[in-house]
């Protein structure tokens, strides 16, 4: 359960397709040039430059990433689907069932106990989609009674939750920190896009308390009034890089906008909230700890994750390395230029390092485990449809560009931040499930690399490399945005329906899958989730007994 964070925000289970060639967006404020090109959506056959506002919307996402659930931008790398598949995994001998419930946005009051807003909207085929999301409480009891409907003293073993950054406007802070042009921030300053530290301080001190006293009380009669089955994993601070000091700023991996730039007073202002207000008082009241004040401390007070909070002060979105891919380091200029600014090259080149958009992968390990502006637009480049703040018409009106990085993945975690995230949460549900931390061996084997990634590998514009077989005698499976390669789907273990269930097996090889898709890698017991990422091609898990 909870919100972006939880759901997986920014990792589609099928990345963005990118073209090669450059969209234009018309922006309306700022001193610089009014247009801009940054590139198209691959397959989309509508005008890609200005002046021309017959595009719908709906012609543009035809063309987008794909979601586990697209309303609410559920991923299967998001944490919490990596530590229910990892404990069937480590546990053959249990079943494991998980319903995924968190939505991106998600407030306490709107999302987790109240109905709220869709965040995308994909029509389908019959021509209509639904524009509203049910509570997370309202479909985990009817989950639950259905369970009890054959098992009547059913309850829930584990809760999985992360919440309250949108309730202290944590997306108002990003957009403070990032957008520049004084007219623009006045604009979206009214409309509550942008939020101040104050605000924020006023919803963490007096609302977000209330509010988890009314999730408390929803939540206690699905755990058997125990709320220490209810594990609140925290959040990691994303601005901090090189041993925890904080991210310097400037445009470097937000000048997908030209508005965007991370001004350093406003990002070290609010780094120094996050980690000196926000995270501790999250912490207490989760715990009942700090003189928050509980009905009582022994059944309501949370079982608590932040164990990640340190891995994570290496890894935020300034972070940069040598063994980045070739992609980022050549394309992603760390001075922020990455992209062209003359109207004609920028139409059939938007990109400065003279290489393709379409080779971006989303899901190669980096440095950073935080997604920047520019991995946003480059993965899931979203539309976003819920939102409380009008929204304009036309699909080349540069504002989508705000409200894509604001709302679509800008400052969450990547699937290697969510692995680490995972690797925190897996000690805390083995104890409370009584599992043994001893597993069954697991080893695991790579299938051929794609040329792409193989080391020293040249990135060439015009040519895509050839797909290798995955094995003698099998077809090759599709390709996917980030260019994996994934086995046809009748060989895999299904997950259907978003319910992941695992049970006892001797088969040799256990394969997990969804919508003919693979997760990248399993874990093994004996390394680390966050270092399983891998290139993104699929591995064998092979289970040494049957228990």
């Amino acid at each position: 359960m909870g919100d972006s964070i939880a759901s997986g925000e920014g990792n589609p289970d099928r990345a963005i397709a990118l073209a090669d060639e450059g969209f234009c967006f018309r922006s309306y404020f700022g001193t610089g040039p009014t247009q801009y090109y940054r590139p198209s959506r691959a397959g989309f056959q509508g005008t890609r430059a200005c002046g021309d506002a017959s595009d719908s919307l709906a012609s543009w996402q035809r063309q987008t990433a794909v979601w586990l659930n697209a309303a609410c931008h559920r991923s299967l790398y998001s944490y919490q689907t990596r530590t229910a598949i990892t404990l069937a995994v480590r546990n053959p001998h249990i079943a494991v069932t998980y319903l995924p419930l968190a939505c991106t946005g998600a407030t306490l009051r709107e999302g987790v106990l109240g109905p709220m807003r869709a965040r995308e909207c994909q029509d389908s085929k019959n021509g209509s989609c639904s524009r509203n999301v049910n509570a997370q409480i309202e479909e985990l009891n009817k989950a639950l009674r259905a369970a009890r409907s054959s098992q009547p003293e059913r309850k829930l073993d584990l809760i999985l939750l992360s919440a309250g950054a949108n309730d202290i406007h944590f997306s108002g802070l990003v957009a403070d920190v990032l957008i520049e042009p004084r007219t623009l921030r006045g604009l979206l300053s009214r409309s509550g896009v942008i939020t101040g530290i104050d605000t924020s301080r006023s919803a963490l001190r007096v609302d977000l308390p209330k509010d988890f006293r009314r999730l408390r009380q929803a939540l206690k009669p699905l755990v058997g009034g125990d709320l220490s089955h209810v594990i609140y994993v925290s959040y990691a601070n994303p601005a901090l890089a090189g041993g925890g000091q904080p991210c310097p700023g400037g445009p470097a991996g937000f000048d997908i906008h030209p508005a965007f730039k991370a001004d350093p007073e406003r990002l070290a202002r609010v780094s120094a909230y996050v980690d000196a207000e926000f995270l501790p008082q999250l912490k207490a009241i989760a715990t009942c700890s700090q003189g928050v004040l509980c009905d009582d401390p022994r059944l309501d007070a949370m079982s608590f994750v932040d164990a990640h909070q340190s891995v994570f002060a290496d890894h935020g979105f300034c972070a940069r390395a040598a063994t980045d891919p070739e992609f980022d380091r050549l394309c992603f200029s760390d001075k922020g230029t990455s992209f062209s600014t003359d109207f004609v090259e920028a139409a059939s080149q938007p990109l400065t390092c003279g290489i393709g958009a379409s080779h971006y992968r989303a899901y190669l390990p980096r440095a950073r485990w935080i997604r920047d502006a520019n991995d946003s637009y480059f993965a899931a480049m979203t539309y976003p449809q819920g939102l409380s703040v009008s929204q304009p018409t036309d699909i080349h009106d540069a504002t989508w560009g705000i409200l894509s990085a604001v709302y679509g993945g800008a400052v969450h975690p990547s699937a290697e931040g969510h692995a680490a995230m995972a690797d925190a949460v897996l000690p805390a549900a083995t104890a409370l499930l009584g599992l043994s931390a001893a597993s069954t061996e697991v080893t695991t084997e790579w299938t051929p690399r794609h040329p792409f990634h193989e080391e020293g590998a040249h990135i060439k514009r015009d040519a895509a490399p050839a797909l290798p077989a995955l094995r003698t005698g099998q077809k090759t499976g599709q390709r996917t945005g980030d260019g994996s390669i994934y086995p046809q789907r009748s060989a895999l273990q299904a997950c259907r329906s978003g319910i992941v269930t695992t049970s006892p097996s001797s088969a040799a090889v256990s394969r997990i899958w969804q919508a003919s898709r693979e997760l990248a890698r399993t874990s093994t017991p004996k390394s680390s989730m966050s270092s399983s990422i891998g290139v993104g091609l699929p591995v064998f898990s092979r289970h040494a007994s049957s228990t």
